[in-house]
């Protein structure tokens, strides 16, 4: 297969200075709803890329759980690879890409814990096979074989059998605190829109274009 011959026209709307939001977390809100409201699947799916202390990179799809002006949130294993490189070195880049809408969005900065009260609120929120499942998992363990993995799963699900699943310790929540945010809309003749925005020391945001 000659993977050159997979090019595709963009024919989407353009995004524009003047019709840019004035924060980036504005914009993000807006193109997030838009992405719903087009029914794509998976709209909060996102690349979160970290790296070990030494530099050495690694990148895997996680889930969007919330965002504000503070950052952006998502949940994991403290003992899982993205978590051990995030306390190794503290700074995470994320993508989305919505193909349907012919965007991507960029996303780097500084990353903390969430509170455990956060943790607390948004694992009662999950469906139970998914609370017990955070309980089964040692996330990126080896293991001999899936038996082992669901036998462990039948044995929480007996000894919790109507009962509230505790909150694992080793279980929670990151936030990624932004230093910038670039919005990119595919256009024809690949002359794309990329509109960058970086936080100023006067806690403002800086909106430049960025070449295609």
């Amino acid at each position: 297969m000659k993977t050159d011959e997979l090019r595709r026209e963009y024919n989407s709307d353009d995004l524009r200075e003047s019709n840019a939001a004035d924060t980036p977390v504005e914009q993000f809100a807006l193109w997030f709803q838009q992405a719903v409201d087009a029914k794509i699947d998976l709209p909060d799916a996102m690349t979160l890329a970290t790296a070990s202390e030494d530099g050495m990179p690694s990148a895997r799809i996680v889930l969007l759980r919330g965002f504000d002006e503070r950052g952006l949130v998502f949940f994991t294993d403290y003992q899982s690879q993205k978590a051990q490189e995030l306390e190794e070195n503290p700074r995470a880049a994320l993508v989305f890409y919505w193909r349907e809408l012919d965007r991507q969005i960029r996303v780097s900065g500084s990353v903390n814990t969430v509170s455990r009260e956060e943790s607390e609120k948004y694992f009662r929120s999950r469906p139970v096979g998914s609370q017990l499942a955070a309980l089964a998992s040692n996330q990126g363990e080896v293991i001999p074989n899936r038996q082992k993995l669901e036998s462990k799963y039948k044995q929480l699900m007996e000894t919790f059998r109507h009962k509230e699943i505790p909150l694992p310790p080793f279980w929670g929540g990151f936030r990624l605190s932004p230093d910038w945010f670039e919005f990119w809309q595919g256009r024809p003749n690949r002359l794309h829109d990329r509109l960058r925005y970086t936080q100023c020391s006067d806690e403002g945001w800086k909106i430049e274009r960025l070449s295609p």
